[in-house]
């Protein structure tokens, strides 16, 4: 495999944890905005609020997480591989 695939899998790989780490942040603090008083006042507002403080931080655990996760899931779908 050459570098550049290799950067640009990597990069792919950096891009969707950023894509997903957006919408569950978007997805979560909108069911946590409206879950105790519904669409209020300055919902809207809100909501943006705190989907901007969560998403930098879910970003952040992502690439803490990310890779365990790929790691963790390849160890459990190639655990009776090696034997064979």
């Amino acid at each position: 495999m050459q570098e550049t695939d290799r950067k640009r899998e990597k990069m792919t790989i950096v891009l969707a944890q950023g894509i997903i780490s957006c919408l569950m942040a978007l997805m979560m603090t909108f069911l946590f905005s409206i879950l105790p008083f519904g669409f209020g006042p300055g919902w809207l507002g809100t909501w943006i609020g705190r989907w901007l403080a969560a998403w930098p931080v879910a970003f952040g655990l992502s690439l803490g997480v990310g890779p365990l996760s790929f790691w963790l899931a390849f160890r459990l779908m190639h655990r009776g591989a090696r034997g064979a």
